[in-house]
């Protein structure tokens, strides 16, 4: 069974940034998609960034655009999203998500999902 692991999240100012890591435990996922998604308070989950098991593919939301950067290390088997000129509508808790596949199309099914980490943004 794989779990995903979250870290990062935390309190900061609009106009900071934060940086997220998300490891696996029990296997590696070198080989698999990687995303990052996240949840505002009251409002359903959404996309953010994702990225193929090399790292030569990502996407991003609009919303992101210019600001996240989604990266991948096989090596340390950890997946991170810099978070740069944070907005207060980038609150939420983010979640880590893999999928079996090495690439994401429509319809990708993500396979293990982390328990998620809280992202505060004051203004």
């Amino acid at each position: 069974q794989v779990q995903l692991v979250e870290s990062g999240g935390g309190l900061v100012q609009a106009g900071g940034s934060l940086r997220l890591s998300c490891a696996p435990s029990g296997r590696s996922l070198s080989s698999s998609a990687m995303g990052w998604f996240r949840q505002p308070p009251g409002k359903e989950r959404e996309r953010v960034a994702f990225i193929n098991w090399s790292g030569g593919s990502t996407y991003y939301v609009d919303s992101v655009k210019g600001r996240f950067t989604i990266s991948r290390d096989n090596v340390k088997n950890t997946v991170y999203l810099q978070m740069n000129s944070l907005k207060p509508e980038d609150t939420a808790v983010y979640y880590c998500a893999a999928t079996r596949s090495s690439f994401v199309v429509v319809g990708t099914k993500w396979d293990y999902w982390g328990q998620g980490t809280r992202v505060t943004v004051s203004s």
